[in-house]
């Protein structure tokens, strides 16, 4: 039960997630869609929601862990994923 509750979660939060950043993207003109930063986009939306998922909603779910991720390696996967997506319009 555990693993289509992870699906779920990651279709649903990552097509919200990936529709608001590609409307920023597009209200200050840059368009990622059908090039190299489209997929980086969605690996740093797959990044983020690995960690929310890891030290957030596993607590809530059917199968619970009991440890989060590191403080160390949450914030160092939370600044890829940032430095993801700002390099991602500068990719063709």
């Amino acid at each position: 039960m555990e693993i289509f509750r992870i699906i779920i979660l990651f279709f649903v939060l990552g097509a919200l997630f990936g529709g608001t950043i590609k409307l920023f993207y597009a209200s200050i003109g840059i368009n990622v869609d059908e090039t190299l930063g489209g997929w980086v986009v969605g690996l740093a939306i797959i990044i983020f929601l690995y960690v929310l998922y890891r030290n957030i909603l596993q607590f809530s779910g059917f199968y619970k862990q009991t440890r989060k991720l590191s403080r160390k390696v949450s914030i160092s996967l939370l600044t890829c994923s940032t430095l993801l997506l700002v390099i991602a319009p500068f990719l063709r």
